[in-house]
């Protein structure tokens, strides 16, 4: 198994071979919901860049079964149910529900990988079900895709890039040299390492942390900062609709 890892979706190689299996990672905050809302009970998650393309698809689903989720800059987008917070993802609001979700960066890492073999999302909260899956899976090759911020290197997407590498070396059968496919994964392990112990001050060092801690999303961070704190894996149904992998 070979991991590599790409800062940005603009970093993915345009050309050549897709990989055995592609991650999308957005910590602040799209993976992260996307896990919580999994795990919370919605039915599934359906993932758009294009805001208005969303609002055309979901405009045949009941309203009392489906979850608008748009945000833009951090904050909700106008006429949308949801601005991309996982803590408002409760059981009691999207169990059963299909969400259908556009943010500023994450939705667009996923549209760049919706055509490898298998695809799924990590955060930090989910990395554990991501680990174990490719533990289990044993994919020749891999890419993990941060989403960045508008095309600019993120700390934490690659931190926790570097989390889920860090938990593969941790099963103890390959040395980092040989599992990793590129520089940016022997980085995103090495960033991880220095932070481990205390990813909240990860995610307040981010940019995009900082623009939420801003908007006073603190308890956000707290929450996406959380490591292995579920165990639900995102794992891509048809292109772009994610489910709950059962196995899990």
């Amino acid at each position: 198994m070979k991991l590599f890892v790409y800062h940005t979706p603009e970093a993915v190689p345009p050309t050549g071979p897709l990989p055995d299996c592609a991650i999308a990672v957005d910590v602040l905050r799209a993976t992260s919901t996307i896990a919580t809302a999994l795990n919370a009970g919605a039915a599934g998650v359906q993932a758009f860049s294009d805001l208005q393309n969303l609002l055309d698809a979901s405009e045949s689903w009941d309203p009392n079964h489906r979850i608008r989720i748009g945000e833009r800059g951090g904050k909700m987008v106008e006429g949308f149910d949801l601005g991309n917070s996982p803590l408002d993802c409760t059981p009691d609001r999207v169990k059963g529900a299909r969400i259908f979700i556009s943010t500023t960066n994450g939705t667009r890492a996923l549209a760049c990988i919706q055509s490898a073999k298998t695809v799924l999302t990590a955060a930090f909260i989910n990395r554990a079900t991501v680990v174990r899956y490719l533990l289990q899976q044993q994919p020749e090759t891999v890419w993990i895709v941060g989403s960045g911020w508008e095309g600019n290197f993120s700390l934490e997407d690659t931190g926790c890039a570097g989390a889920v590498v860090e938990g593969v070396l941790a099963a103890g059968a390959v040395s980092l040299d040989d599992l990793a496919g590129n520089d940016e994964a022997v980085a995103a392990v090495m960033l991880y390492r220095s932070f481990q112990n205390d990813l909240v001050s990860l995610l307040k060092h981010a940019t995009h942390g900082q623009r939420l801690l801003g908007l006073k999303l603190y308890e956000d961070l707290e929450y996406c900062a959380q490591i292995d704190a579920l165990g639900v894996l995102p794992i891509q149904q048809e292109p772009g609709i994610l489910v709950k992998h059962e196995a899990f």
